[in-house]
């Protein structure tokens, strides 16, 4: 299963958070790796296959595939509810960040 590495998005938030403070890192600018919005991205699309595989184990389960236990299916519906949750989070925090800079004087 795929999971969301929440430490990592973490981790890339707060140095985005220290590059847009105008904190040097020590990172070449040319080598600076992927964007915000590119990791954004990747974040989101994690959770949606998490979302994708959760709902698979539970139509398998209930057309009575042998192959998938009860406890496979609560796992992965957990797995996705928790992914879910920690992106919806992430978002309100950006809201929040974005309401703030947005009432900013100029």
């Amino acid at each position: 299963m795929s999971e969301i590495d929440v430490n990592y998005l973490l981790s890339q938030l707060r140095s985005n958070a220290l590059e847009a403070k105008g904190v040097d890192q020590n990172v070449n600018a040319n080598n600076a790796g992927p964007d915000f919005s590119a990791q954004l991205k990747d974040a989101i699309n994690q959770v949606n296959s998490v979302q994708k595989e959760s709902g698979q184990l539970k139509e398998a389960f209930t057309m009575g595939d042998k192959n998938v236990d009860l406890v496979d299916v609560m796992v992965a519906s957990q797995k996705a509810n928790v992914s879910f949750q920690a992106m919806v989070q992430v978002r309100n925090k950006l809201i929040s960040a974005y309401q703030d800079v947005m009432s900013m004087p100029i």
